[in-house]
């Protein structure tokens, strides 16, 4: 089912879908409940034009999916967004089945530990591990990830970097870039969004920090350095508390030296690729796209032994 654009900001909101951010209590309560009764993280079923397996690396489960149809050529290690808290939902695995399919890639979706049992150092040395197999394995790795996994991926990508991996292309979907939530733009930017809020943020960051302070990079991306990174897909909406932050990026990494491009959509809320919307159909499209490019590139610039 295809929503009408305008509509999604209401529903969100008739949904109460920023009970978890709006206040630091909502952010408390929903670490609780997470705790005592996690949700699962099972795939639904997927299209038929992909094959699914799961093992454990790293001590977690690690989903692989891939095309049936094609013989995938590189990898995709995708990281899921919900705050650090919520587990990987319906939107993100027909994204990546997607990817799979119509970019004919290998996808790997590490289900890493939430709040309150994992942390961000933790998760991106596991993130990056499975990163460095699978370019071992098949080539390459393309990182993406989209709001809270937007910024493990980030975080990733420099200790690639640091390890001499450096993907072909990073793709991050309205990312969490700085977690002490400063940015002097946001509250300009909070009263028209209608899923995030600072409160609750602050809560959220700070459990996922562990001992690390906020502006370590493997907590908050938009501190690190950006030099030597491969090519960097942002895409963000305007109504997202995150979308100050995005700017940021988008100036530091350029700055780097980075071949960087903003995907900036007026009207749009947080992760609105991954929405039942034109919009986002349009957008999803254009990331699998996107990583077609980047992985068939890479083929390319590889000779064949």
């Amino acid at each position: 089912m295809i929503l009408p654009n305008w509509a999604v900001p209401a529903l969100l909101k008739v949904m109460r879908a920023n009970r978890a951010f709006v206040t630091s209590a909502g952010a408390e309560q929903r670490i609780a409940e997470r705790e005592i009764r996690p949700r699962s993280f099972a795939p639904p079923r997927l299209r038929s034009d992909v094959r699914v397996s799961v093992d454990r690396r790293t001590g977690w489960p690690v989903y692989t999916v891939a095309p049936v149809t094609a013989t995938p050529v590189g990898s995709v290690v995708y990281a899921h967004g919900g705050g650090w808290v919520n587990e990987i939902a319906g939107p993100h695995w027909r994204l990546i089945a997607d990817i799979a399919a119509d970019a004919r890639t290998t996808v790997i979706v590490p289900i890493y530990p939430l709040i309150p049992f994992g942390s961000a150092l933790e998760v991106r040395d596991g993130v990056v591990e499975l990163a460095m197999q699978a370019a071992h394995d098949h080539g390459s790795v393309v990182l993406a990830g989209d709001s809270a996994g937007g910024q493990i991926v980030l975080s990733a990508a420099f200790e690639l970097r640091d390890r001499g991996v450096v993907s072909p292309r990073t793709i991050v979907i309205s990312p969490a870039l700085d977690l002490t939530w400063s940015n002097p733009r946001i509250p300009d930017v909070q009263p028209s969004d209608p899923w995030l809020a600072v409160p609750g943020g602050k809560v959220l960051a700070d459990a996922w920090r562990g001992d690390l302070p906020l502006t370590d990079p493997a907590v908050s991306p938009l501190f690190g350095d950006f030099s030597d990174l491969g090519p960097l897909d942002v895409y963000t909406g305007v109504r997202d508390v995150l979308n100050p932050d995005a700017h940021v990026l988008v100036e530091r990494a350029a700055a780097a030296g980075v071949d960087v491009t903003l995907h900036e959509r007026a009207g749009q809320v947080h992760v609105y690729p991954l929405l039942p919307t034109s919009i986002g159909r349009d957008a999803r499209a254009e990331i699998v796209a996107r990583v077609g490019e980047a992985v068939r590139s890479e083929e390319d610039r590889v000779p064949a032994e």
